[in-house]
Order: C-alpha cells, then structure tokens, then sequence
C-alpha cells in the first residue's frame, strides 16, 4: 500500500473499521504500508504562551522537528486529559481546547486545525485489548498537545488523536500499557508524551520566572537522577519514581505531567539512540527537559 492511500485510509477516509476484530488486528496492520521505525517524543511543553511566543524553547521545538520524517499520523499523551479508564479522541475533526485561563487573548485565538483519525483510534482501541478502551467524541487536542505541535508541524496536516491517562493506574500499569502502541511505530505513526519531569506549580519562584536555567537545590537533583537514568536506559527507578527520595517527590508531587515520559521510554529499544534537548529548568519547580528517542 502506498504512503498516501494509507494516509487517507487513517486520516482522511469514511471507511468504518468497526469489523474490526483484536484478532484480525495485526494481520490488518500487517497491510499498512511498513516504514522505518518512527522515532519518539517527550515534550516538556511548559508555559502555553510558548505557543505564540519566540524563545530558546521554541527554537528546541523547531531544530528538533527538523530530525523528523513527517509521520502518517499522531498519537499523543498529554499530562491535560485524565480520565477514569482509558480514552482516545475518535472524532474526524478535533477542537483546539484552551485548558487555561489568564493569558492574554491572543493565545485563546489561536486555532490548530490538525484532522483527527477514527480509523487511527479504533486500532489503538484495539491495540489495547483485553484493557478496554472508550471512542471519545468530545474532547479534542488540549493544550498539552497543541502548544507543541504547532511549531514540530504547523502547517496541521497530520492527523492527530489523544490517548488519556487513566488515574486509576499505576505508574508500572501505564509503562505495561504504552507498549502496545509499539506496532504503530514501524507503521508511519509518531508517539509523543507531553507533561514535564519536573513540575510543582505550588512552590514556582515567580520573582526568578525569567532566569536563566534556575532551579532549586532538590530540582537540580532530580534533574541529574532523571536524566542519568533516562539516557542509561535505566527504566526502573523512573517507574518508582516515588520510592527514589525527596527530590523526586518535590518534582512529581502529581503523576499526572510525569507518566507521559512512561509512554515513551517503554517503547525504546536497544538500539535506539536517545537524546535530550530544551534540558533546562524554569521558576525554580519546573524543568522543560525533552527526549527524542530514534
């Protein structure tokens, strides 16, 4: 099958896929067009003003979009949409979601346009059986998702979907989870994460925001923890990310902007070459580290 008529079949086209069976679903996915493995993203997206603002994070976004294939299709975790169960945005044209307040009215004019894939989503919800999965039809790209992607493609002419995060898991529950996804990777399919390793909004040093990579003591340390055992490859004490000390627990006071970086690390393979970039912190409390595993 060529790119195109598999980017119109996930993308574009009315064809139901509700026949579907989880036992045809590999032998389905078998006949879409085989590409090499896609790489991953985790995107510390931080501040939503970074979508209209030009910065040394930005930027990052920018160079690091320059190392992509363009990918037959999106499928993002984002810290912003928790859900009791699991949950995939099924729509054919999903809202741009302006999850925040007090910003200024420019960033709530903002649109991002991408298509959604309902094809797409029915795999995914595949993908995860016996875990069941709901078809959402109301949610759309929240600001974890969109904030990003408009500078990695903002022309919004990939598809887009979303996959919740079930607040019910547990750390190692959504690891397990997000290994399923791996099929998609070989098949044109970008897998990104967006949150932030560390991220305590509660204790943000509002009179340094502008400062230059700053962060306190215990952010400094979980900085260095986190990014040694993201590049060894050493998963485990990034699943128990609670059980690693004070540091960790002062950068992740919620699960929610840290298990993204789960989505995307449990898919990394061997051979796979893992860089970080934007690592630097923010305020104090927050770090805009990323990761492109390739």
């Amino acid at each position: 099958m060529e790119r195109s008529k598999f980017i119109k079949l996930i993308g574009l086209s009315s064809i139901s896929m509700s026949m579907i069976s989880f036992n045809d679903l590999y032998s389905f996915s078998d006949s879409l067009p085989s590409t090499e493995k896609m790489p991953m993203l985790f995107i510390g997206h931080g501040n939503p003003m970074n979508a209209i603002e030009e910065n040394s994070f930005v930027q990052g976004f920018r160079d690091t979009a320059k190392k992509l294939p363009k990918p037959t299709a999106i499928v993002c975790v984002s810290a912003h949409w928790e859900t009791k169960g699991t949950q995939v945005t099924a729509m054919k044209q999903p809202q741009t979601i302006h999850d925040f307040g007090g910003f200024p009215q420019a960033l709530f004019d903002v649109q991002y346009p991408a298509p959604g894939s309902p094809e797409l989503a029915k795999i995914v919800k595949d993908i995860f059986e016996p875990v069941p999965v709901e078809l959402d039809q109301h949610w759309g790209l929240d600001h974890g998702t969109w904030t990003t992607l408009i500078h990695f493609f903002p022309k919004a002419d990939v598809p887009v979907i979303q996959l919740s995060l079930d607040y019910t898991l547990s750390a190692q529950q959504h690891y397990e989870l997000a290994k399923k996804l791996n099929v998609l990777r070989s098949k044109g399919v970008l897998i990104v994460g967006s949150g932030n390793v560390i991220h305590n909004l509660g204790l943000v040093d509002f009179r340094n925001i502008n400062k230059e990579n700053y962060g306190y003591d215990w952010a400094i340390e979980a900085r260095e923890l986190t990014n040694k055992w993201i590049l060894e490859g050493n998963h485990k004490p990034l699943i128990e990310y609670k059980n690693q000390g004070k540091a960790l627990n002062l950068a992740a006071p919620t699960p929610d902007h840290y298990l993204p970086l789960l989505y995307i690390l449990s898919l990394q393979e061997k051979t796979d070459k893992i860089e970080l970039f934007n690592d630097k912190l923010v305020a104090g409390s927050l770090s805009m580290t990323s990761v492109i595993i390739s």
